[in-house]
């Protein structure tokens, strides 16, 4: 890939069934839904789609199912790969790779307190595992610890590595480094803070919520490009109505709650992830919010 990654990104959601398996109609369903918001492509297998709770090879399947429900489109794909384990990830880079996906991501390897020179060798063997540029991801709240700016400046400085996924409060840090790696490409994580990291000079964003309102996330892009930082709080302004509504529920519990209510049936979260209330008032809770003037207009 020779352009630079930018844009907005769904970190898309995964589709089960009513067992909670692994279900090709339903992420389908699904996918065709992300994909017609205008968003620049898809974030696949991520802590959004559940990764941490499937297995490789539904990953895999997944793969393959957003490959052949994205063909025709413009979507660029982004295959995340990141498993507790090297070996799991490489695999899954290289059905990525094989399946035509565009670039791949990888959370920094987790379940034990691994070093910084253990991260680094892990992303530099998973970014010469395959051809395909690399977003490696700063997000301390899932791995426990934040990565050092030095260590990060070296993992951004590997061969394949194009860009960082950061997820993190730290916009000093944020800021810094990308005035250090000024090639890299830039993507923040907190849906509801976007405006932030665009400020300071994000090339995009990914987020779940991106799911269900990417056309108010594109839209909040474009305000910050075309320097209307009014309108663009305005959206974001929304955007955190819509997550204040999804923290009482669970986040993607109440995400899959509001895609039921929009008419594309993806199932429940996998346990032991649940709901935070009973289904009932969930729906009854998401409905209500979706039904908001600032949320309505934005949906598909």
């Amino acid at each position: 890939m020779t352009e630079p990654l930018t844009g907005m990104y769904a970190a898309l959601m995964t589709g089960l069934d009513d067992a909670g398996e692994f279900d090709e109609d339903r992420q389908r369903a699904l996918t065709a839904h992300v994909l017609k918001q205008g968003l620049a492509g898809l974030y696949v297998g991520g802590s959004s789609g559940e990764s941490g709770l499937l297995g490789v090879d539904e990953l895999s399947a997944q793969q393959g199912v957003v490959a052949g429900s994205a063909e025709g489109s413009d979507a660029t794909l982004i295959a995340h790969v990141g498993l507790p384990n090297l070996r799991d990830s490489i695999r899954l880079a290289q059905s990525a790779s094989d399946l035509g996906y565009h670039a791949l991501s990888a959370l920094p390897p987790h379940s034990y307190p691994f070093g910084d020179n253990e991260i680094e060798a892990y992303y530099r063997d998973l970014a010469a595992a395959t051809d395909l540029p690399l977003i490696v991801y700063e997000v301390p709240v899932r791995t426990g610890r934040p990565i050092p700016l030095e260590a990060l400046e070296r993992i951004l400085d590997l061969p394949n590595v194009a860009g960082i996924k950061f997820s993190s409060v730290d916009l000093f840090k944020f800021s810094m480094l990308r005035r250090r790696r000024p090639d890299s490409s830039y993507f923040f994580g907190f849906d509801e803070v976007y405006l932030t990291g665009a400020v300071l000079g994000a090339d995009g964003g990914i987020g779940s919520t991106y799911n269900i309102l990417g056309k108010l996330y594109v839209a909040l892009h474009e305000a910050v490009l075309a320097g209307d930082l009014a309108r663009a709080q305005t959206l974001q302004d929304a955007s955190q109505i819509f997550v204040e509504a999804l923290l009482e529920t669970g986040v993607l519990p109440g995400l899959k709650a509001a895609f039921r209510i929009a008419g594309v049936e993806v199932g429940l979260t996998r346990a032991p992830m649940a709901l935070k209330m009973t289904d009932a008032k969930a729906e009854a809770h998401m409905r209500a919010v979706l039904e908001r003037p600032e949320i309505a207009p934005w949906l598909v």
